[in-house]
């Protein structure tokens, strides 16, 4: 689907089922998460707005870690990005979830969640100033290593990841899961890698975006790996879309089978990139 036909009133009530807000944590994240893992609350102040995003590490070492920033759904900062982001401490990595909206806004309806996100998709610069404004925000910690930064994201969170990664020259890699491929945007660079991981059978992105952005990807010369999950739909790394997809005869499902292989693709494409 092209991204901005997101905004329509039928696809803002489509995603608002398929990317729901998730109340559970998913099943390989926050529950196994060690207790070394450090949390705390970043503020700062972009343009006059106030901005809280979260980071999560572990203090166990003067090593500078490599940073994993992690762009939430169109929902905010919510406790799903909080969870992958202690996840990712856990790994190893500084861990990074970005306030996209300020204030460490959240929201619950679609109607607002569209009127947040849409400056996002229909001007796709607006989100690199966000961004940067995080990404400065690691100078602040000794124990973040600024020169190996990677990025993943999760629906919006997965396309701003990509818009990123046409953007910004200087990341290592970028990770969408499930997310939208084409950003309304041009690659500026072909140094940054991409891992796009997608449902085979994620009708929200049909066979025509596939194809349009691999021809982008292709044409730019950017190193890209795309896999296709067996028998996934979208939403496959959120243990509650099944139980969402089935009250709301949505085209939805977690898959555990896909949110563990996609993680562990990811494991592995950050081992290479951060070599």
């Amino acid at each position: 689907m092209k991204i901005l036909k997101i905004l329509s009133p039928v696809l803002i009530l489509l995603f608002y089922f398929a990317c729901s807000e998730n109340k559970k944590s998913p099943e390989n994240s926050s529950d196994s998460v060690s207790k070394g893992v450090k949390t705390e609350e970043v503020t700062y102040n972009i343009n006059g707005k106030n901005y809280k995003s979260f980071v999560a590490y572990k203090d166990d070492s003067d090593q500078p870690k490599p940073v994993v920033m992690v762009i939430p759904e169109w929902w905010g900062l919510t406790d799903y990005a909080k969870g992958r982001a202690k996840q990712l401490a856990d790994l190893g990595y500084f861990a990074l979830a970005v306030d996209f909206y300020g204030e460490g806004k959240t929201v619950d309806n679609p109607t607002d969640a569209g009127k947040l996100a849409e400056p996002f998709y229909k001007i796709p610069v607006n989100a690199k100033t966000v961004f940067d404004g995080a990404k400065a925000q690691i100078l602040k910690y000794p124990n973040a290593d600024y020169g190996k930064i990677a990025v993943i994201g999760y629906c919006f969170g997965g396309a701003q990841a990509l818009n990123m990664a046409r953007q910004e020259s200087d990341l290592k890699g970028v990770v969408s899961f499930h997310g939208n491929l084409m950003t309304g945007i041009k690659p500026k660079n072909n140094k940054v890698k991409i891992l796009v991981c997608n449902g085979a059978e994620d009708s929200f992105v049909p066979e025509e975006e596939i194809a349009a952005f691999k021809k982008q990807m292709d044409s730019a010369k950017v190193s890209y790996t795309f896999n296709n999950y067996p028998n996934s739909v979208h939403s496959f790394t959120n243990p509650a879309s099944t139980e969402m997809g089935k009250k709301f005869k949505m085209p939805i499902a977690y898959n555990k089978e896909a949110d563990e292989k996609s993680w562990n693709d990811m494991k592995a494409f950050f081992a290479e990139i951060f070599k």
